[in-house]
C-alpha cells in the first residue's frame, strides 16, 4: 500500500500545479477507479486559497474578539432565524445535517442538529465563532456563496481542506431588504448522506428568513436605519432610504465609527483610551459625549458595555468584510480615502492604518492590473504599487503609459 504524501509537499505542489493536479482529485461516491472533474468555481476558488490556507489543517480558525453570542444576538439575522428555530432543528435532526447561520464576514454564530452531527462539526470547529471564508478555510460552499452572492453546493474533496473531505455542504445567501448579503445558512452532513433535495430545502429556508427581515425592515422606525461614511473627506451619517442628514460633532463620529468597526463594543476605559489616549480628560466630559450620540439616535447604544444596538451600515467595515473574503475589487469600490483622516483619535488612528495596509496588501496580491491602476489614483507617490500595475500590463496594454507616467512622478519626488 502506497504511503499517503506528506501534506506539506500536498501543498507545494498545489501551489505550483494546481491547473493540473485538480482534475484528477478522487472524489468519494464516484465508480470505483473513477474521479471527478472539478467544476470551474472551485478551481478558481482552490487557486485564490492556497496561498493563505493549508490544506493539512484539521480545523477553522476562531474568529477574533472571543464569543459571538453578543453579535448572534444584535446580527438582523437573529430574530427571522429564532422564529424558525423549531423547523430548523426538525430539518437537522430528522436528516442527519447540522445547520448553520453566519455573519457577512463568514463566521459561523449559530448552529443545530442532533447531537452525533454537532460532535462531528464540532471537531473542524463547524460552530459558533468559527471562520469560514475563503481565507481562513479555502474552498468550501460558505465562502463561494458569500463571494458569488448565489447558492452553492460543495461535495467532499472539492474543500479544499483534506479534514472536509468527508462532508457536503449546501448553502446559499440571505440578502436584506437593500440586496446586501447579512449572512448564508448552511445544511452539512457526510458525504455519503447527501441529498437531492437538501439544496432546494435550503433556498426555501433562505427565502422565508428574507420574507421575515423584508417585514421587520418594514416595521422599524427610519431613525434606526443609518448609513455612516468614515472614508475620505467627507464623512455623514445618513438616514435610510430618504439620504437625510443627522449632525454629529466630531467627537461623536469617532465614537460611532469605532462602535460600528467593534460590534462586540468596549468597556468604558477602552473606548476613553481609544478616543483621548493619556489626555487628562474628565469621566464626566466622556461620558456626556456618549449620551450626546446616545439621544442623537434615539438610543441604539447599550450601557456599561458600549455597543451599537440598532444596524448602523458603516463604508469602513464593509471594505474590512470585502478583504474578508478575498472581494479586492469591492473593497477598492468602498475604499474613499483614509478613514476620518482629520482625527487624531488614537482608536481611529489605529484602524486607519490597519485599513490603508489591508487595502494596499490586497492590491499588491492581485493578479488584475486595474487594482493597482484604481489605487493608483489615490496613491500618487507609492512607486510599488505603480511599478506593480507596470507588471501585469501586456507590453501593448495602452494603459501602460498611465503607470509609467506615475512611477515617474513617484521616483522624481
Amino acid at each position: 500500500m502506497s504511503q499517503r504524501p506528506d501534506l506539506r509537499q500536498r501543498r507545494t505542489a498545489l501551489e505550483h500545479e494546481w491547473s493540473h493536479w485538480i482534475p484528477r482529485l478522487s472524489v468519494p461516491g464516484t465508480r470505483p477507479g473513477g474521479s471527478a472533474q472539478l467544476r470551474h468555481e472551485v478551481t478558481e476558488s482552490w487557486a485564490r486559497s492556497l496561498g493563505s490556507v493549508d490544506p493539512g489543517r484539521d480545523s477553522a480558525p476562531v474568529t477574533e474578539g472571543g464569543p459571538v453570542h453578543q453579535r448572534w444576538t444584535s446580527s438582523p439575522l437573529y430574530r427571522p432565524v429564532s422564529g424558525l428555530a423549531g423547523e430548523l432543528h426538525s430539518i437537522a435532526e430528522d436528516a442527519g445535517f447540522v445547520t448553520a447561520v453566519t455573519d457577512e464576514s463568514g463566521t459561523i454564530l449559530w448552529t443545530c442538529g442532533g447531537p452525533t452531527m454537532r460532535r462531528k462539526a464540532e471537531r473542524v470547529n463547524f460552530a459558533p465563532g468559527g471562520r469560514w471564508d475563503e481565507q481562513a478555510m479555502g474552498t468550501n460552499a460558505l465562502s463561494l456563496a458569500l463571494r458569488t452572492g448565489r447558492p452553492s453546493s460543495v461535495f467532499s474533496a472539492e474543500h479544499l481542506v483534506s479534514a472536509l473531505h468527508g462532508w457536503v455542504c449546501y448553502c446559499a445567501p440571505v440578502h436584506g431588504p437593500d440586496g446586501r448579503v447579512l449572512g448564508v445558512l448552511d445544511l452539512s452532513t457526510t458525504w455519503d448522506r447527501s441529498h437531492p433535495l437538501a439544496m432546494s430545502t435550503v433556498r426555501t429556508l433562505v427565502s422565508t428568513i428574507e420574507a421575515r427581515l423584508t417585514t421587520t425592515e418594514h416595521n422599524r422606525p427610519q431613525a434606526a436605519r443609518l448609513r455612516l461614511t468614515c472614508l475620505g473627506p467627507e464623512q455623514a451619517l445618513q438616514a435610510v432610504p430618504d439620504g437625510s442628514h443627522l449632525p454629529l460633532r466630531p467627537r461623536q463620529l469617532e465614537i460611532l465609527t469605532l462602535l460600528a468597526l467593534e460590534p462586540d463594543g468596549f468597556s468604558p476605559e477602552r473606548l476613553r483610551a481609544a478616543l483621548y489616549g493619556d489626555r487628562p480628560v474628565t469621566a464626566s466630559t466622556f461620558k456626556a459625549e456618549i449620551s450626546h450620540l446616545r439621544r442623537a439616535l434615539g438610543g441604539g447604544i447599550a450601557p456599561r458595555r458600549y455597543a451599537l444596538t440598532i444596524p448602523v451600515s458603516c463604508d469602513a467595515a464593509d471594505v474590512l468584510r470585502a478583504l474578508e473574503r478575498g472581494d479586492t475589487d469591492t473593497a477598492l469600490s468602498r475604499y474613499g480615502g483614509p478613514l476620518l483622516p482629520r482625527s487624531q483619535a488614537p482608536g481611529i488612528e489605529e484602524w486607519r492604518t490597519r485599513l490603508e495596509v489591508a487595502v494596499r496588501e490586497a492590491v499588491l496580491a492581485s493578479t488584475r492590473p486595474d487594482h493597482a491602476l484604481r489605487y493608483g489614483e489615490r496613491a500618487p507617490y507609492d512607486a510599488e504599487i505603480h511599478e506593480h500595475a507596470l507588471g501585469l500590463l501586456g507590453p501593448r496594454d495602452t494603459r501602460r503609459a498611465i503607470a509609467a507616467g506615475r512611477l515617474t512622478t513617484a521616483l522624481r519626488d
